[in-house]
């Protein structure tokens, strides 16, 4: 949709004249003549079909219509001024806005992003944490990190990293002996924590399919055990020894790292999709964006096969 706006050069002769109360001044200012200044006051009136000033003796006055233009013509100038000196001083920082899925944003991206922060000291991220969907155009989104290809099929999405579930618990609950790590049906239902994503999105691995895949055929209650609809929140459970999760590896890096969570068994359940940067075709030349989605691709994690 076309925007219709007055003529430009007119409106820097009209806040030119409104600012210094001359077209004399205002000409000075603009190394142009004052006839020149009142042709570009002649074109704006015409534009609007109003008239901008009253002469009054020696004073030129804005009329009502007048003030009007000035409250905004003025504001619009004084932006762009300050734009061209933060240019001109090389200060000017790349805003990178970023969505992210809660679990990834708080446990993993937060682990990673100091380190493309430090490589591009000139970028400045407006990190937010929200479900999919989300609406790119009026959210202003750069860059999305969102689970599989499927949900923005207009816009640009690359695969950056696979992911799998396997069962973690503290190593205390593993020395309690309330698993057996040769025997996958050792397991409890009070001891199993279920995650269980939300209606309309993906699926999440559940107990069942992974007992299945070990020739267990037991489909555990979930009113027995721990339910959030939260892959962190799993873990979190998991990791304060309220039980055993089917966690997912990005999200328990540091605590497997660090020994605070155990994998007692060996059997992984691929997830079925890829995490994905999801950007809009606008923002392919996007310099910020380009560098983002780079570093990802770059990160040390196997990168899933399209």
């Amino acid at each position: 949709m076309s925007r219709k706006l007055p003529p430009l050069n007119a409106l820097k002769a009209f806040e030119a004249c409104a600012r210094a109360g001359s077209f004399v001044l205002a000409a000075a200012e603009l190394n142009v003549t004052p006839g020149a200044v009142a042709q570009q006051i002649g074109k704006l009136e015409d534009f609007y079909g109003r008239q901008l000033f009253i002469r009054r003796n020696s004073q030129l006055l804005l009329t009502d219509v007048g003030v009007a233009v000035q409250a905004v013509s003025a504001g619009m100038m004084d932006e762009l001024a300050q734009l061209t000196e933060r240019l001109g001083e090389g200060a000017l920082h790349s805003k990178l806005i970023l969505s992210v899925l809660p679990s990834v944003g708080v446990r993993w991206l937060n682990r990673h992003l100091p380190q493309f922060l430090a490589a591009h000291p000139d970028i400045r991220v407006d990190l937010r944490l929200e479900e999919d969907p989300v609406n790119f155009l009026r959210n202003r989104i750069d860059v999305r990190l969102s689970y599989g290809e499927q949900l923005y099929p207009e816009f640009v999405s690359v695969p950056f990293r696979s992911d799998s579930v396997t069962p973690m618990c503290r190593p205390e609950f593993l020395r309690s002996g309330r698993v057996d790590p040769a025997r996958p049906d050792s397991l409890h239902e009070e001891d199993l924590i279920h995650v269980t994503w939300r209606v309309g999105f993906s699926s999440y691995p559940d107990w069942s399919t992974w007992l299945a895949e070990q020739g267990v055929a037991w489909r555990p209650r979930h009113e027995r055990g721990h339910t959030t609809d939260t892959s962190s929140l799993g873990i979190d459970f998991a990791r304060a020894g309220c039980g055993i999760v089917l966690g997912q590896s990005i999200l328990a890096e540091p605590e497997l790292a660090a020994g605070e969570l155990v994998t007692p068994f060996a059997h992984r359940l691929p997830l079925q999709y890829n995490y994905c940067a999801v950007y809009t075709r606008a923002n392919e030349r996007n310099p910020a964006v380009r560098a983002f989605v780079d570093w990802l691709a770059a990160q040390p994690h196997p990168v899933l096969a399209r």
